[in-house]
């Protein structure tokens, strides 16, 4: 059905992610490619200058070890993990684009109140891809 999906990641809902990932993999297409991205968000500077040094490189490997922790190398799929920095929705669509992606995909969780002010990632990414988005709940 698809030839490169986008799955965004949420490492902080991990079984959302695995259920997202066993989808991904059901639509897509022979020879294909599932990319899963990760968008770490920036730290405030005040926060930042409390922490150490070494903090966000740690962040960033702990990361791309759960990334790859999902995929299995035995199944033949090709899996890229994706690691970025930024604001999550610009950063999916990003993905998006640079992949030439056909579908992102990605889940809803219950919104938040600031969520009802500025919307949440999902949402985002619904009014502005340029590809089909599939949202799970």
């Amino acid at each position: 059905m698809y030839g490169r999906i986008i799955v965004a990641v949420d490492l902080e809902h991990i079984d959302q992610a695995k259920a997202l990932f066993k989808r991904a993999q059901s639509l897509l297409d022979a020879g294909g490619e599932i990319r899963l991205v990760h968008v770490l968000e920036e730290l405030p500077g005040f926060i930042a200058a409390e922490l150490p040094h070494d903090v966000e490189t740690r962040r960033k490997a702990e990361a791309m070890v759960e990334l790859k922790a999902l995929t299995d190398p035995a199944s033949g799929l090709r899996v890229v993990p994706d690691l970025r920095h930024g604001a999550a929705s610009g950063q999916i669509m990003k993905a998006a684009e640079d992949s030439n992606a056909d579908l992102i995909m990605i889940a809803s969780h219950k919104p938040g109140l600031r969520d009802y002010f500025i919307g949440s990632t999902a949402a985002r990414v619904v009014r502005h891809a340029t590809c089909s988005v599939l949202i799970q709940r």
